[in-house]
């Protein structure tokens, strides 16, 4: 049985994993890589395998660097199955969708990776399984999901190969969220490949984010400002929504306009009302009782470019939800453009910025930055509040380890800068006693 990290090594992107044996070749996750300078070097260079003899895509999730190559697999030939949940089948859908639209229009040069023909081809490759089923590919292969609590329909990856299990965590979630249940624990395992985007930090509690989220609220109204929030369209949207759904029905917040300027991030929102099953208990609780959730006085949803640019007439105070999430492109760069050299104004960071991005440079504290070719000043206070994270921090991802059953032989230590994955690794050699790894991209292992 071999192993090949064709993607997702020391990188927080790009996730593709090769499992092999004499019977089968599978890949957990197909992604784009995002966010630094290598990106398109890496997403357009050829497969390290032959797509062609791919029997099937184990899908963790529809975040665009764990699925989005999987045209480009296609295009290749790739013609196996590709196996998920139902809500990351239609995330998925629309991730697909959207991304072939803008390189379409924006980077026409792109469409070297797929096209839409691709993208439906690889579509009609899809099955869908629940949580907990036992899924047979062949006599000799086993594997099943479960719920790792990171966005809706999100997996860990349990496969029973030649008598030995490996799981694949896939992105763990930051319990305790408002919409998911936390992720779920793992009996035993033989080998381990887990997610480090924050082995080397520690989150701010969920408690304390929320507070210092409603108070940044509160003093950009008072200073009559705009608070711009990039948000990822599935998971940090919705649960920003649903955080301000309590703010504003229980009067914690002052009345203000509240755009959610993501057409994505709104069609998403109807696959989160799609699947209530997948929800937390307070959350299924409180949809079922009829609140809407997503819903409240003073949100707009604007679909529309039209109703984007007509945000700018709006008088101050307001607040901006708006993809993408590391502003690198999307309608935020605009809004960034037009107000973040105003020092009434707020840019608020809740998720992870990839090295290279836009939003890690705002992060970062640059005082000047480039949008679409104009140096802009940074004037607007920038402030992040990491609790909303939707991956598990470094205490999280060692409590999750914790709970397996030893001995594990091997964790191999992925989607993470160096620093991080590393400082997770000796995390897990110091306190777990397991041998740990980074390995590099298109490393092989014999197991």
């Amino acid at each position: 049985m071999r192993l090949t990290f064709c993607g997702g090594a020391r990188s927080v992107t790009g996730a593709n994993y090769l499992l092999e044996t004499k019977n089968h070749k599978i890949l957990i996750d197909c992604g784009l890589s995002q966010g630094s300078p290598t990106s398109n070097q890496l997403n357009f260079r050829d497969f390290s395998y032959d797509p062609k003899t791919i029997e099937a895509v184990i899908l963790t999730h529809a975040h665009l660097d764990h699925c989005g190559r999987l045209p480009w697999l296609y295009k290749n030939g790739f013609r196996g199955r590709v196996l998920c949940t139902a809500p990351t089948r239609d995330f998925t859908e629309l991730v697909l969708l959207d991304s072939e639209r803008i390189w379409r229009k924006q980077e026409p040069h792109l469409l070297k990776l797929f096209n839409l023909a691709d993208v439906n081809g690889v579509l009609g490759l899809f099955e869908i399984y629940d949580y907990h089923r036992q899924i047979s590919l062949g006599s000799d292969l086993f594997f099943q999901f479960k719920n790792a609590g990171h966005i809706l329909g999100s997996a860990i990856v349990e496969i029973v190969l030649e008598k030995q299990k490996l799981v694949f965590s896939g992105d763990l979630g930051n319990p305790p969220t408002p919409l998911l249940p936390d992720p779920e624990t793992v009996e035993q395992a033989d080998y381990v490949i887990v997610e480090s985007a924050y082995g080397d930090k520690v989150h701010q509690s969920k408690q304390m984010c929320q507070g210092e989220f409603e108070n940044i609220i509160e003093d950009v109204v008072a200073q009559n400002g705009v608070l711009m929030v990039p948000v990822f369209t599935i998971e940090r949207a919705q649960e920003l929504l649903y955080e301000l759904n309590a703010l504003v029905e229980q009067k914690r917040i002052p009345h203000v306009p509240i755009f959610l300027d993501s057409p994505l991030a709104i069609e998403a929102t109807q696959v989160y009302r799609k699947y209530r099953q997948y929800f937390s208990q307070q959350a299924a609780q409180l949809a079922t009782s009829g609140d809407d959730i997503f819903n409240f006085l003073g949100l707009e949803l604007t679909l529309t470019k039209e109703e984007s640019k007509e945000i700018n007439q709006i008088p101050s105070p307001k607040i901006i939800l708006a993809g993408s999430g590391m502003s690198e492109g999307g309608r935020i760069c605009y809004h960034e453009l037009h107000y973040l050299s105003n020092s009434q104004n707020v840019l608020l960071i809740i998720a992870y910025q990839a090295q290279g991005t836009l939003g890690r440079k705002l992060a970062d504290g640059h005082k000047k930055v480039v949008i679409f070719g104009q140096a802009v000043r940074v004037n607007a206070k920038i402030k992040s509040l990491d609790g909303y994270s939707s991956h598990a921090d470094q205490p999280g991802l060692i409590r999750w380890l914790t709970a397996i059953a030893k001995p594990i032989k091997k964790v191999f230590i992925v989607q993470g800068e160096i620093e991080a994955a590393e400082a997770l690794g000796q995390q897990i050699k110091d306190h777990l006693g397991i041998p740990a790894l980074a390995p590099k991209i298109d490393q092989v292992f014999e197991l």
